[in-house]
């Protein structure tokens, strides 16, 4: 099944081409990982997916709900309350956390599910137990983001976007605010999911992961799609754009 689609997406910010005709189609239990040098649009394009950028041109569904139609070469979106149900499919997390910093980690899980999704209480706080305990976490409820490592933070992040049940997950370069140690902490839960057929979107510098964990990559450069396969077929490409990049990798 398809839980993600998208084509021919477009994306400007003023006179910048930023997303230039780009399509993605993600199915049930897929991991695909998003590469690229900084500034190739990988990030805007999650954004774009997430309803956190307005497409310029382009079409967005999930599970076969249409987010965004085109119409007469523009995106239109949904009415608002259609946008909030198809937003329920989804979670993302992000470089830098973006906890509440004045919840403890129990607040920051549940607060969503019991106001939002107005489950009953006693319901998510075992859901959120039973997550901490997943990402090594016990013992943490009441602590607060200022009060945790980076790599605690990122994965009380992960938690709380896994307690509204998302069908994907996306993740926008998880890592990039953490020190070696800590990074390894974060890709080990996010290795767990995969092995649970989680379907994730993952916009990523680290190539070995990606390499690892990925169904399908997709190398972005200048705003489009210059490579896109299996780790093994995009890794071994010929394309000049993908070996100067891995070169540029290799050499750090």
């Amino acid at each position: 099944m398809i839980y993600l689609e998208m084509n021919h997406v477009k994306k400007n910010f003023d006179d910048l081409e930023v997303l230039k005709d780009i399509s993605l189609t993600v199915e049930e239990g897929e991991v695909v990982s998003i590469i690229g040098p900084s500034g190739s649009g990988k990030s805007t394009l999650l954004r774009c997916a997430t309803l956190l950028e307005t497409m310029d041109c382009g079409d967005l569904s999930y599970l076969g709900k249409k987010a965004v139609t085109m119409e007469n070469g523009h995106s239109v979106y949904e009415k608002p309350a259609v946008l909030g149900k198809i937003r329920e499919n989804f979670g993302l997390v992000f470089q830098n956390y973006n906890l509440f910093p004045h919840y403890n980690v129990m607040r920051n899980l549940c607060d969503a599910p019991i106001h939002v999704q107005k489950r009953q209480r006693d319901e998510v706080e075992q859901q959120a137990k039973e997550l901490l305990y997943k990402m090594g976490l016990t013992g943490k409820e009441k602590a607060y983001p200022c009060q945790l490592s980076g790599g605690q933070c990122q994965r009380v992040a992960i938690a709380r976007a896994l307690m509204l049940n998302p069908k994907v997950l996306f993740f926008d370069e998880p890592t990039s605010a953490l020190d070696p140690e800590l990074t390894g902490e974060v890709l080990k839960v996010i290795r767990s999911l995969a092995e649970m057929h989680m379907t994730m979107v993952i916009v990523t510098h680290e190539m070995a992961f990606a390499r690892e964990i990925s169904d399908r990559i997709l190398f972005m450069d200048q705003g489009v799609v210059v490579v896109e396969g299996t780790p093994k077929e995009v890794f071994s490409s010929e394309n000049n754009r993908m070996k100067g990049f891995l070169g540029k990798f290799r050499d750090k």
